[in-house]
């Protein structure tokens, strides 16, 4: 038996729900993209623009070390994979 992939932003083991992430948004030149869960993308979209994200933010260690994603990423680190919550987006 295989091992379950795992999410690109968090580690987790991904559920039955998957998207696609470009760590280099597709608007700034973008091509690769990695699997994540619903929740850890509206995440990353929720906290960082596009122009942040292709500025600095195109791998996943300086994604972890944004404090608001750190943040986050404690917080759902025991969730089950399909595990879905409310996105708010930062004020």
């Amino acid at each position: 038996m295989s091992e379950s992939p795992a999410c690109w932003l968090c580690g987790r083991a991904l559920g039955h729900r998957v998207e696609w992430h470009h760590p280099v948004p597709k608007s700034k030149g973008g091509r690769d993209m990695v699997p994540v869960h619903p929740i850890c993308h509206r995440a990353i979209h929720a906290h960082l623009g596009n122009a942040e994200l292709a500025r600095a933010y195109g791998d996943a260690a300086a994604l972890r070390a944004h404090p608001e994603l750190a943040r986050f990423l404690a917080w759902v680190a025991t969730k089950p994979p399909d595990f879905h919550a409310p996105t708010y987006k930062k004020r």
